[in-house]
């Protein structure tokens, strides 16, 4: 149940999944994240700076595709939902429940992230759509206005794959990618790039055994597929990673 307080209205969710964030007056602290968010909590209005919490991240969700690349104007459920945005704000990292010691954010405001499909809470801010993520529901993180190999990087212990899409022939000739094939993904690929690691309840950072360059089979799955430059590829933790050759 939220509560509201004359300076601070917070609101916060324990059920897996769930998101919080908190907002204050003018004539509270602020931080250099934070942002002004009007939304309604129980009909009603909330007016002031509002500040991510833990690992959570405030995103702008990029425009819905309403048109192909080849022109073909898309209307209602056709049109493509972007799962991408610019980072509004951020908290300020989750804290080890032992240690105490507390994990930095992988993003920065003004950074845009690719997130998972069924990922974050949608929030209305200004007529814009808004969602809230936690840092690790974030794919890839890039620089500038658009999303390309170049500017692409990775977070934790990711690592981005271009994914092998081999091709069979039926016994009539017919060329089926493996992408056709009902209940079959690439799980084959070249590392194109790799994360940093994950961070250890020390604050170390764990490295990751893999290269780019490297070619790597993952589990059947296991991946998030990323469209970067028209081109397919696949983001897969560490942990799912089974041989390199």
């Amino acid at each position: 149940m939220a509560k509201f307080l004359p300076f601070i209205a917070a609101i916060t969710s324990l059920a897996p999944g769930s998101i919080a964030f908190t907002a204050l007056s003018n004539n509270g602290l602020t931080r250099a994240n934070d942002v002004r968010l009007r939304v309604k909590l129980e009909g009603r209005d909330i007016d002031g700076v509002v500040a991510p919490t833990n690992n959570f991240v405030l995103v702008k969700v990029a425009n819905v595709e309403d048109q192909t690349s080849g022109g073909i104007l898309l209307t209602g459920s056709a049109k493509i939902k972007k799962t991408e945005g610019t980072v509004i704000a951020i908290g300020p990292g989750k804290t080890h429940q032992e240690s105490g010691i507390l994990f930095p954010m992988p993003v920065v405001a003004g950074e845009g992230v690719v997130y998972g499909k069924y990922d974050g809470i949608e929030i209305d801010y200004d007529g814009a759509k808004h969602t809230l993520i936690r840092d690790d529901d974030i794919l890839v993180k890039y620089s500038g206005d658009k999303l390309t190999l170049e500017s692409a990087d990775v977070v934790s212990d990711n690592v981005l794959v271009k994914v092998e899409n081999s091709e069979e022939e039926t016994a009539s000739g017919l060329v089926i990618a493996s992408t056709a094939k009902k209940g079959s993904k690439p799980s084959t690929g070249e590392v194109v790039k790799v994360g940093p690691g994950r961070m250890a309840s020390n604050g170390e950072i764990m490295t990751v055994d893999i290269s780019v360059g490297d070619m790597v089979k993952f589990r059947d799955f296991a991946g998030n597929e990323v469209k970067i430059d028209g081109e397919e590829y696949a983001v897969v933790r560490m942990t799912d990673i089974l041989a390199k050759f």
